[in-house]
């Protein structure tokens, strides 16, 4: 049985799903979002105008550094983690405000990250409409 190769994607490949709509932002994103003050706009824009920081072909995934603009002279770094192993969609696994933003995430770091953050909150934002829904967990 052959081993499924990875797929290989461009940032601009996956801006062009978000930019159609073609993305949704997971719960570990939303919960970040929540706790550290930043909107799924801010998110988006991350993704339309950041840069590539890391590739995790193994696992689909791409790291972004982009920044959320507070005014013309003011910006906030903001990580973006993105998942292609759909072909015609995006998620949007994480996003978080990096403690050092032009550090590359090693691959067992990005594990941690995503397996931590217990904020006691359930939250997802859906589709194009953009719905973010909340509630505790339980």
């Amino acid at each position: 049985m052959a081993e499924r190769q990875p797929k290989r994607r461009t940032i601009e490949d996956l801006r062009r799903l978000v930019r159609s709509g073609r993305y949704a932002v997971k719960t570990h994103a939303v919960r970040h979002a929540i706790a550290e003050g930043f909107t799924e706009r801010d998110i988006i824009a991350a993704v339309m105008f950041g840069r590539t920081l890391a590739v995790y072909p193994l696992d689909e995934r791409m790291l972004i550094l982009g920044y959320i603009s507070l005014n013309r002279r003011i910006r906030i770094p903001l990580h973006v983690v993105l998942e292609y192993s759909e072909t015609s969609f995006v998620d949007v696994v994480t996003a978080f405000i990096p403690a050092n933003p032009h550090h590359v995430v090693s691959r067992a770091r990005l594990a941690v990250l995503l397996k931590q953050c217990r904020y006691g909150v359930k939250a997802e934002v859906v589709g194009p409409e953009r719905v973010l829904r909340t509630g505790t967990e339980g």
